[in-house]
């Protein structure tokens, strides 16, 4: 009898035409089949190849219109399928804005959301007076230019461990909304600014509230100071609106 693996994959994907990462589970199964979310079109490759039930365990949920460069998963298979076999067919299934970039088994008590320790976002905005057409899908277009002296400046009022309920989303779940960002940067590159955030978790929505609250402050429309005075409030209607999903990437999952 085949023994039961739990198998690991590394997975990237341009969440573009996505309702998330989430399968929907008050949608029909013969609706779930046309693969609206990234984790039921992984699962429908994964059902065809293996021919049972899976379950993919994501190292967290992304919203609908964001990507992933390091998206994390697990599940359980009997199967003897070498993992390269299963990968090569995994890729030839899935469309081309999902790829499976590495498998591997790992120990059966590992779950990829429990186990992770931290993880990586990055915001990409294009600043400059013209878009791209490349970078449409994966960058926020503002084209005046950002004071980045000051969006570097009050971005480290975040670090460390705080109640971020100002910058928390709505959610139907009850829970804390206190989170430890490990490192926040904002960086300029050409014209592209690369706003990383590191934390032990996030809530609903955190980071691109972060991120609106940041360009408002690069706009000068905050003032020195206000960052830690919106942070204090515990209170989302204080902080600015919630960034564009599009420039919003997993960068990468610490376990």
């Amino acid at each position: 009898m085949t023994k039961s693996k739990n198998i690991f994959l590394k997975i990237e994907y341009v969440g573009t035409r996505y309702h998330g990462w989430q399968k929907q589970r008050n949608v029909s199964s013969k609706k779930r089949r046309k693969s609206s979310t990234v984790q039921q079109s992984i699962e429908n490759a994964l059902e065809q190849i293996l021919q049972q039930p899976v379950n993919l365990i994501a190292s967290g949920r992304t919203d609908a219109g964001v990507h992933a460069k390091d998206q994390c998963a697990n599940f359980k298979a009997n199967t003897d399928i070498s993992l390269q076999r299963l990968k090569i067919s995994l890729n030839a299934l899935l469309d081309d804005d999902i790829r499976i970039k590495a498998i591997k088994y790992v120990k059966s008590d590992f779950h990829c959301r429990y186990d992770a320790r931290s993880k990586i976002y990055r915001y990409v905005i294009l600043n400059k007076a013209h878009g791209s057409a490349f970078l449409r899908q994966t960058a926020l277009h503002i084209f005046r230019p950002l004071d980045i002296k000051q969006m570097q400046k009050q971005a480290k009022v975040l670090k460390g461990m705080h109640d971020f309920k100002s910058f928390q989303a709505a959610d139907k779940k009850e829970r804390s909304s206190v989170r430890t960002i490990k490192n926040i940067s904002v960086k300029k590159k050409g014209s592209l600014i690369l706003i990383d955030i590191e934390a032990d978790g996030f809530l609903y929505n955190m980071v691109r509230n972060i991120v609106g609250t940041l360009i408002a402050i690069g706009r000068n429309k905050l003032k020195p100071g206000d960052m830690k005075k919106i942070l204090d409030k515990k209170n989302r209607r204080y902080a600015s609106p919630t960034a564009q999903a599009k420039g919003l990437c997993l960068l990468k999952v610490k376990y």
